[in-house]
């Protein structure tokens, strides 16, 4: 049989079926194929100086107006009715104008650092590294409603079935850890809103799907094998698995699935040497634990999972996604001036701290890390006759921050109008800041693709914008 040299593949090939036949070769050039090995470590598509990522996700939505936006306006008008919300739909036009009483913030203000940012006094510790963060306001999600907007947050779309931010990320990247997963989450012991489709895989192959590790002393079940069982004997039950899978394998086209838990049963193997060590805190120093305020009952549990966030980059893991608020959310519908200061006293100095020893140690310079709910909250209350007012859902008033790598301290893009209500001018969409993470990280997000369902998907679907304006 005579071999086809490429001046006769391209003169004779170029029907309906070889265009898509060379979409699909485009798509292998864009990143759409995966490797062997679907977790070696692959080169970034354009400079950046992070190579890992902790993400913290704070559930329930973060009431900006208390936290990281002042707002004079609120003290000024409050416990009057909230002029009608221009520029918004749904419940959040519905609710600025139906009777309503504004809420003053919950703490006072003040300026810090070198670049002057506002921050509220429930925050003290988180204060002092403003000048490593830079913030974005007026973020807009498409869903008012926690569990499409934790997944429009997480996933990039408000229906559950699409890959989590930290799967398209190892997707990409790799990990440079084989004995640990490429994909961590850090979550409190119950199930977060959206249960594990907020660090699925979804259509990529299973090898990217996130590891969830429990808080407490055992974070894994059956990290350590059974007292009985020798490393040899182990070994060899392993091997005889793998080569018992890999057979039938061979026989079937789509096996990514069983390739993914091959995959796996070798990472869980290698984990068994190198996690215990990993999850022993008790080597860490007194200072240490100060630092991240495992001696404050209030703040331990967030604090042990920020340092355990620390140790696994350092470490190699490409991407941790850190969970708060799946016990006691941040959904302060009534009693916000009660519950919403224990939030912060819970994550304040656990954040700080881990800004501040990824600083000293040098790993900020190579680490991201991101603050990110799944919305804001209204300035106003519509229930007048409770003595304990809250706040309900805003979809358009998300802040977010990011810190490391080649973000620009104390920068700030993007403001809210003097309630922080809405965006003063266009809403920035969240496509931008998943495209911004994406790049902070070295990556293109028109060359992270998977083909499914017959089109090339990526995590900002139709696009987003790069916000360049808190890149150096």
């Amino acid at each position: 049989m005579s071999r086809v040299n490429r001046r006769n593949f391209l003169q004779g090939h170029l029907g309906l079926g070889s265009l898509a036949l060379l979409d699909l070769l485009a798509g292998d050039l864009y990143g759409a194929t995966v490797p062997d090995d679907p977790l070696a470590p692959r080169p970034a598509h354009l400079p950046a100086r992070a190579k890992r990522c902790i993400f913290l996700f704070m559930e329930g939505g973060v009431s900006q107006m208390d936290t990281f936006e002042h707002k004079p306006a609120l003290i000024r008008h409050a416990g009057k009715q909230m002029p009608v919300a221009k520029g918004t739909v749904g419940e959040i036009a519905t609710f600025s104008a139906a009777p309503n009483r504004i809420i003053p913030p919950l703490a006072p203000f003040r300026q810090h650092g070198r670049c002057g940012r506002w921050i509220t006094d429930l925050l003290p510790h988180m204060a002092t590294r403003v000048d490593d963060m830079a913030f974005v306001h007026g973020i807009k999600v498409d869903n008012n409603n926690h569990s499409p907007a934790v997944y429009h947050a997480l996933t990039g779309h408000i229906l559950p079935g699409s890959p989590s931010v930290g799967s398209w990320i190892t997707y990409g990247l790799g990990t440079e850890n084989r004995n640990l997963p490429g994909f961590v989450v850090l979550g409190q012991g119950v199930p977060a809103v959206g249960g594990a489709g907020i660090w699925s895989n979804g259509y990529l192959p299973s090898a990217y799907q996130g590891t969830l590790f429990r808080n407490g002393p055992t974070p894994i079940a059956d990290l350590r094998p059974r007292p009985e069982v020798k490393p040899e004997a182990q070994r060899t039950e392993l091997d005889l698995l793998r080569f018992l899978n890999e057979r039938h394998a061979a026989s079937r086209l789509r096996t990514t699935d069983l390739e993914a838990r091959i995959a796996a049963y070798e990472v869980a193997f290698r984990m068994q040497t190198e996690a215990p060590e990993l999850i022993d805190l008790s080597r860490e120093s007194a200072a240490t634990r100060k630092l991240y305020g495992l001696d404050d009952p209030s703040a331990a549990t967030f604090g042990r999972q920020c340092l355990m966030a620390r140790r696994m980059v350092e470490r190699g893991v490409r991407f941790v996604m850190v969970l708060h608020g799946s016990v006691k959310p941040w959904d302060d519908h009534g009693d916000i001036a009660r519950r919403l200061p224990q939030h912060c006293r819970e994550v304040d100095q656990p954040v700080a701290g881990l800004l501040a020893d990824l600083r000293s140690s040098g790993l900020l310079e190579d680490t991201l890390v991101v603050w990110a709910s799944e919305m804001g909250r209204t300035p106003f209350d519509n229930n007048l006759v409770t003595d304990k007012p809250g706040r309900d859902h805003n979809q358009y008033g998300l802040v977010m921050w990011f810190a490391g790598g080649d973000v620009k301290g104390g920068a700030t893009f993007g403001e809210t109008d003097e309630f922080a209500t809405r965006a003063a001018d266009e809403p920035i969409p969240l496509r931008d800041m998943h495209a911004t993470l994406l790049r902070l990280m070295g990556i293109d997000q028109n060359r992270l693709t998977h083909l499914h369902a017959g089109r090339f998907k990526k995590l900002t679907d139709i696009g987003g914008r790069v916000v360049s304006e808190i890149i150096t």
